[in-house]
């Protein structure tokens, strides 16, 4: 896609006419390029965890409201560690990975090996909190590693619906994301069976995600060569974010989390304390005083 498409992620929202499935696209390779440089990941790594975050971003969106939010992690025992990624309603994402160094040689495909860094000896576990008590919890054991055919397989395992999931994150010489995004496709109750066979012909013989992204001149573009020839209906176009909502006030509620006895032993023995968030890298130094303050709230 052209440079000039890629200020900000797109993601489109479309339906076909006859109401037999519905599809959220997107490219995200802004939000992916940003993780890389907060993580200084290497091009495994990259595609690990760029694609875990462009499946939450798109599932998220398919939440009802804004505020609920989708926690996906998928934990296979491979050299990548756990690699978890949170999702607003709006598709705004937060993703880390326990081991952003990890590289391993390509697989025999020529391909970067994400299912081998990722493992299958785990699952893939998806939890959607929409405020309104417990939130629903789903899980399935992981497929490949590749995390494209996990989502599918846990649509299908644990939500019972039937899914076309693609997701590519290619990177370039330097190391940077030169493509990166995601594809997702359900079929909805009731399907006209014509428009069914003809989604299957178009999704069996596609090419990968980031090539078709490499051909097209824009996101529309892009919707076009994957559907083109069926009626399609675009509902909505949104600009989802890479977005941390850490802040100094949930640091010292994790201070103040760890009880009296291992506050006053930090106090005592290091004087001060430094937080690093998981997501972001953000730092929060927090002094004696500050320290002392928090203890007498516990």
């Amino acid at each position: 896609m052209n440079e000039k498409h890629r200020e900000e992620n797109t993601v489109l929202r479309s339906m076909d006419s006859s109401g037999t499935f519905r599809v959220f696209l997107g490219d995200l390779t802004k939000m992916v390029e940003e993780l890389r440089q907060i993580n200084d990941s290497t091009p495994t790594a990259t595609a690990v965890l760029g694609r875990t975050a462009a499946a939450a971003s798109l599932m998220g969106m398919m939440q009802q409201d804004d505020s609920d939010r989708l926690t996906l992690t998928i934990s296979g025992g491979g050299p990548a560690g756990k690699i978890t990624a949170v999702a607003t309603g709006s598709g705004n994402v937060k993703a880390y990975m326990t081991n952003p160094t990890v590289d391993l040689p390509l697989n025999e495909k020529g391909k970067l090996n994400v299912g081998g860094a990722v493992g299958t000896d785990g699952f893939i576990t998806v939890v959607r909190d929409m405020g309104m008590g417990d939130p629903y919890v789903g899980q399935c054991p992981l497929v490949s590693g590749e995390i494209a055919e996990d989502v599918t397989k846990y649509f299908s395992a644990s939500e019972q619906q039937s899914t076309a999931v693609a997701l590519g994150v290619l990177v370039d010489v330097d190391y940077s994301v030169k493509e990166a995004g995601g594809l997702i496709v359900q079929v909805l109750p009731d399907p006209a069976e014509d428009v069914l066979r003809e989604l299957e012909a178009k999704i069996g013989k596609l090419k990968s995600l980031t090539a078709l992204m490499e051909e097209s001149e824009d996101i529309y573009d892009l919707h076009k060569k994957i559907f083109g020839g069926i009626p399609m209906k675009i509902e909505t176009k949104t600009h989802p974010e890479l977005k941390c909502d850490c802040s100094r006030e949930r640091m010292e509620r994790a201070l103040i989390s760890i009880g009296k006895k291992d506050l006053k032993e930090i106090i005592d023995e290091d004087g001060e304390a430094e937080l690093v968030c998981h997501f972001c890298r953000s730092h929060y130094r927090f002094t004696k005083e500050e320290l002392e303050k928090l203890l007498v709230q516990i």
